[in-house]
């Protein structure tokens, strides 16, 4: 084995100060305003508190998780906060929406219109719809209600959701744990390794042990 391990992201002076990102990361930065864009890719902090890009075909799987009924208001009957309730009841009036827009249109802070967003996305009510550009300072991402960018149309059952989802994330891994696949998913441990078994019960994967750790691969 050769070479480092940590990812060259950045370009850097000779004191070490960062320059600019590498052509790769540059590119990386840009896919996750270009791809909603364009509307090839569903992009948000949906499995996390971090960026996802998903294809659009997974979608409705992972709605189906959600437990709602799969309309743009349905987010009405799920256990939101007054602020998160409002933020995403702003969003369906006034379309997409940028996080200084928010702010006008609830009345609160910065700091408290973030972490809603970051809440409605996670629980797939809200979704990112591009890159709004702004006459000074750095552009403003605009948000948008998921099921108005994304129609879904039928979801699917909740077991057979899970089934689906674990066998998008084993058919391109080669081979994972249950940690790695609720790593990918945003799931716990329990759902992960349930739903991995699931699979070998049904003859979709195989699982090994290597010093004591469950290894699954389709």
């Amino acid at each position: 084995m050769s070479g480092s391990r940590e990812v060259d992201w950045a370009v850097r002076n000779d004191e070490g100060k960062y320059v600019s990102f590498t052509p790769e990361m540059d590119k990386c930065w840009g896919w996750k305003d270009e791809l909603p864009a364009r509307g090839l890719v569903c992009v948000g902090k949906h499995l996390g508190r971090w960026a996802a890009l998903i294809a659009p075909r997974v979608l409705p799987s992972l709605y189906a998780l959600t437990g709602r009924a799969g309309h743009a208001d349905d987010f009405r009957d799920g256990e939101l906060t007054p602020l998160q309730l409002e933020v995403a009841e702003a969003v369906l009036s006034a379309g997409p929406s940028t996080g200084p827009e928010l702010r006008a249109l609830v009345g609160v802070d910065k700091k408290q219109v973030d972490a809603a967003v970051i809440v409605l996305q996670r629980a797939l009510v809200l979704t990112n719809s591009g890159l709004v550009e702004r006459q000074q300072g750095w552009g403003a991402i605009a948000v948008e209600v998921l099921l108005r960018r994304w129609p879904l149309g039928a979801l699917p059952a909740a077991d057979d959701a899970l089934r689906s989802l674990a066998r998008t994330v084993l058919a391109s891994s080669g081979e994972l744990s249950a940690a790695d696949l609720g790593g990918a998913l945003g799931w716990r441990l329990k759902r992960s390794r349930e739903t991995l078994l699931d699979l070998v019960e049904r003859g979709e994967a195989r699982v090994r042990e290597l010093d004591g750790l469950q290894l699954f691969a389709a």
